[in-house]
């Protein structure tokens, strides 16, 4: 079923698809982790054990994951660095392709959110976002 439910998200066009069972509880097409912290602003702590359908998922990402109490994770590219935060965490992934670190826009660095998440646990980054005012206002 996860596969038939990434297969139409990926023809889409949302960047961030929320599942709870086989039920779509969220859908966004934010870039980046506005998706995510959208989400966060409207539906955490409600729903556990979702299911989420993601374009990019880098360490940023899945500490978001963590926070939102996700099971498992879907994404055409994720991180090494997000490999391991969400196995530390137990959460599954599926991700097409895996590289070291997610770039930023220019391709000549890690993303500025990247970066900022490391050595972070799930709270202190959300807190991280929010002092940043990337939370705020949707």
């Amino acid at each position: 079923m996860n596969a038939r439910l990434f297969s139409q998200f990926l023809v889409s066009n949302d960047k961030l698809r929320v599942y709870r069972g086989d039920r779509l509880i969220f859908t966004s097409s934010r870039d980046g982790l506005l998706s995510l912290l959208e989400y966060i602003d409207k539906f955490s702590p409600y729903e556990k054990d979702v299911t989420v359908f993601d374009r990019v998922v880098g360490n940023a990402a899945a500490l978001l994951l963590r926070r939102i109490f996700c099971r498992e994770a879907y994404s055409l590219l994720g991180s090494e660095l997000a490999v391991r935060t969400l196995r530390c965490f137990g959460i599954g992934y599926h991700f097409t392709e895996i590289v070291p670190y997610i770039q930023n826009h220019s391709q000549d660095d890690m993303c500025p959110m990247e970066k900022l998440s490391l050595s972070k646990s799930p709270e202190e980054f959300y807190e991280a976002c929010l002092s940043l005012d990337l939370g705020h206002g949707f």
